[in-house]
Order: structure tokens, then C-alpha cells, then sequence
């Protein structure tokens, strides 16, 4: 009995000392495995829905954190995919369910960021395409923060009660790794979440800060084909045909006015035409010419509004240019890329930016504008699910560049570029204390 109780009293400092630890204090022990992990990572990035190498590196480490892990959740659309989804469930009696997610991929972007750990993978496309990959996107930055927070947590049980359900999410860049999960039961065969978190680097925000946007912080994004039809001949002669360039291009312009007109201006819209083509030599009125369209909205009512418009527009210039009615051209709308809006709710956002503020101090925590980006972390909060979310953005550009472009509008390497490098030390820094802070504020005892 003395043995034990010499024992007790010889823990109860290293005990007490443990249970005091801050979110700052863990994230600034566990940096440097972290880093090691984030590079990597970096090193090694797999394109959308071949995600294997790096869901097995997040699986690893749920479990290691004290997680029940499943892995290869998710159904895609088309069956011959496999999807690698990861899910772990952290339990600490009752209480409410917060849900916490990450995303996977890279971009089939070679990277010319001249970083030691630059990636160097080549690989094919599902086109069977010649591709480099890349963390263009800084989602080896989510993944790195993702699971230094859930060893913060795994570390801070006497902090707060229930259950926290972590998600390894596929697929981001494509589209449908967010619905292959939620297909594959993500709501029915885990808790269901009264929370769902997010977070996103940013390649404008400097270091050690934090970025809040409160209502729309994403935009709806549909991919738009169109056909628009003509009557080919002679270069010479166009009189005798009916050319689909200059269609084209009336139809462009006037699609231009969809949002100068026909929307109301407090309300934003982009359409823009990514890819057009049409034609085969100088000499030659061609048939058809094909483009390919990304349209950005936030409101349901607007974009529909919008898309209809696209059609209308498209087919009054023709019937204006005298085509049949069996030359018409032809829009479609791929449903199946549809993301939409992103929508930060805005009690929960106040909430947690509160908790932020206290976390790394009220002047580090900045107001950002929404974007017409698009995330399909919002599939997880949609209507029908009816599940406030919360998404922030870290700080991930050294404050000196940050301070220079905001001073001479030199712009920084943006997302998506083969040029972004986030600094990673402090932007895992900040994100892993920002996520362990708004969760425990969600969770506390």
C-alpha cells in the first residue's frame, strides 16, 4: 500500500503537468514530427481518387492518436474507382459530435517551387496523359495540421466530453470525394456530426494569422458545355455558309451581360469561357465550334437564373443568325461536377472565431472576403443534412512577402500555382492550435 501510494505521489506532478498543457504547448512539442510528416507528404502527392499512399499515412496516425479507424470509405459514382477515404472516431463519453476534415489530393501541376522537398512525381492521367503532381494546393499542409490536432486531443480528453469524428477526405480537387463519403454511409454509419470543421491555407494571409468569413465563403461552380452549330464552306464565301466563330463570339458577348443585366448587382456571378475551339486551317468555315465554360454563383435562385440564361442567350443568337431549329446549339451542364456553395453558418462562426482570438490573439485573427473558389467541404453541410460548418484559412506566406505585395501589388503565387510553397513551420503552427482551440470550445467540460 505505501509502495503505491509512494508511487501516486511521485506521478501526481508529471500527472498535474500533463492535464495543464495548452494547445501551444503540444503544437510546439510536436512540430517537428509533424514537419517530417508535412515534407514527406510534399514529397510524395497522388492525384484525386489515387490517393492511396497518403490516406495510409493519415490512417496511421489517427490510430496512433487514439482513433477506431476505418479505412477505404466511399463510393464514387463510377464503380471501378476505388476510393480511400479515412475516417477515425476519437470517443470521450457523452456529449456532442464535432467533426473535423481534411482533404488528400494533389494537382496535376509540376512543381518549380525550388524547395528542398520539392515534389518530383510523374505520372499518368486518367486521360493517360504525361503529368508532374504537386501539393499546389496545400493540402499536405491540411493533412500535416489535421493530424497534429488529433494528437492535441488525444492529449486533452480532461478538456472536453464526446465525440470527435475525423475525416481524411479524397478527391477535393475532381469533386466527389465529399458525396462518395456521404454516400458510403459517413452520416448513418458515424455519429453524425452537430459540428463540422474545416480548414484551408491561404497564399495571401501571412503567417501566425487566421482568416474568418462569415455567411458565403465559397461559390457554386458548374462546368457548362456548349456546341454551338453551324454551315461550313469556302473562307472565301461566307455568305454561302452560316459561321459558328462569329456565332460564337456574339454568343460570348452576350452572355457577358448575364451579369451586368439580368442579375441583381448585389449578387455576384462569373461566367467565364475557359476553352474554345473550332476550326481546322485559315481557308476553312467550320461546322461546330466547342466551348467550355465555368460558371460561379453563391445563391441556388441565381444560378439558376444564370444557367438558364446561358441557353437562351446561346440559342436566341442563333435563331437571330438564322440557323434551323435542328441547329441549335447544345449546353450541357455537367451535374455530376456541380460544387456547391460553401456557406460558414454564421452563430457557429462567431463561436469559434471568438475562441480564435483568445487562441492566438484578437489582431491575428483577420476578416477575409469571400471567394468565387469553390470547396466541396460544403457537401457536408448542405439542406439536407442540416449541419452548421465552419471553414478558416490559415496564413501560409511569410509576413515580410505578404507586407511587400500588400504595399506594391506584386502578386504572390497563388493556389493552384507550380510556384505556391507555404512556410510550413507556422502555418501548422497556427492552424493545429486554431482547430484544438475551436474544438475544445465546441466540446468543453
Amino acid at each position: 500500500m505505501k509502495l503505491r501510494l509512494l508511487l501516486a505521489l511521485s506521478l501526481a506532478p508529471a500527472v498535474a503537468a500533463l492535464a495543464q498543457q495548452t494547445p501551444q504547448q503540444i503544437a510546439d512539442a510536436e512540430l517537428p514530427s509533424l514537419i517530417t510528416i508535412y515534407k514527406d507528404l510534399h514529397t510524395h502527392p497522388e492525384l484525386s481518387t489515387h490517393e492511396e499512399r497518403s490516406a495510409g499515412i493519415v490512417a496511421k496516425e489517427l490510430k496512433a492518436a487514439g482513433c477506431e479507424v476505418t479505412e477505404r470509405v466511399g463510393k464514387y459514382e463510377k464503380p471501378n474507382l476505388q476510393c480511400f477515404g479515412v475516417i477515425g472516431v476519437m470517443k470521450n463519453g457523452d456529449g456532442p459530435v464535432v467533426a473535423i476534415r481534411t482533404d488528400l489530393d494533389g494537382l496535376p501541376v509540376k512543381e518549380e517551387t525550388g524547395v528542398p522537398y520539392a515534389s518530383t512525381v510523374m505520372t499518368k492521367n486518367d486521360a493517360g496523359q504525361d503529368v508532374g503532381v504537386m501539393h499546389a494546393c496545400g493540402h499536405d499542409i491540411h493533412m500535416s495540421t489535421f493530424i497534429g490536432t488529433a494528437r492535441a486531443l488525444g492529449k486533452l480528453k480532461d478538456k472536453w466530453h464526446g465525440t470527435i469524428v475525423f475525416i481524411g477526405q479524397p478527391a477535393e480537387e475532381t469533386v466527389g470525394g465529399a458525396r462518395a463519403l456521404l454516400k458510403d454511409g459517413l452520416y448513418t454509419r458515424w455519429p453524425k456530426p452537430d459540428y463540422v470543421l474545416g480548414l484551408h491555407d491561404d497564399a495571401e494571409i501571412a503567417t501566425g494569422q487566421i482568416g474568418v468569413t462569415e455567411g458565403y465563403c465559397y461559390a457554386n461552380v458548374d462546368s457548362v458545355d456548349v456546341s454551338v452549330k453551324g454551315a461550313g464552306g469556302h473562307g472565301a464565301y461566307p455568305h454561302k455558309t452560316k459561321d459558328p466563330v462569329v456565332l460564337a463570339a456574339e454568343i460570348i458577348n452576350g452572355w457577358q451581360t448575364i451579369a451586368s443585366r439580368e442579375t441583381n448587382p448585389h449578387d455576384d456571378v462569373v461566367v467565364t469561357v475557359g476553352s474554345i475551339h473550332g476550326g481546322t486551317k485559315h481557308n476553312i468555315i467550320s461546322d461546330e465550334v466547342k466551348m467550355q465554360l465555368t460558371v460561379r454563383t453563391y445563391k441556388k435562385e441565381v444560378r439558376d437564373v444564370v444557367l438558364a440564361a446561358i441557353e437562351r442567350i446561346a440559342k436566341g443568337c442563333a435563331i437571330a443568325a438564322g440557323l434551323p431549329p435542328e441547329r441549335m446549339p447544345e449546353v450541357h451542364v455537367r451535374e455530376d461536377e456541380f460544387t456547391p456553395a460553401t456557406y460558414n453558418n454564421p452563430e457557429l462562426t462567431k463561436r469559434v472565431s471568438a475562441s480564435l482570438k483568445s487562441a492566438i490573439g484578437a489582431d491575428n485573427v483577420v476578416q477575409k472576403d469571400p471567394t468565387m473558389g469553390g470547396e466541396d467541404f460544403s457537401e457536408y453541410s448542405l439542406p439536407e443534412h442540416s449541419v452548421p460548418a465552419f471553414m478558416f484559412n490559415v496564413g501560409a506566406v511569410d509576413p515580410a512577402k505578404a507586407a511587400e505585395s500588400k504595399n506594391n501589388g506584386t502578386p504572390l503565387p497563388s493556389l493552384h500555382s507550380s510556384k505556391f510553397a507555404p512556410v510550413p513551420e507556422p502555418t501548422i503552427r497556427t492552424g493545429m492550435i486554431g482547430m484544438t482551440s475551436a474544438v475544445l470550445d465546441l466540446m468543453k467540460k
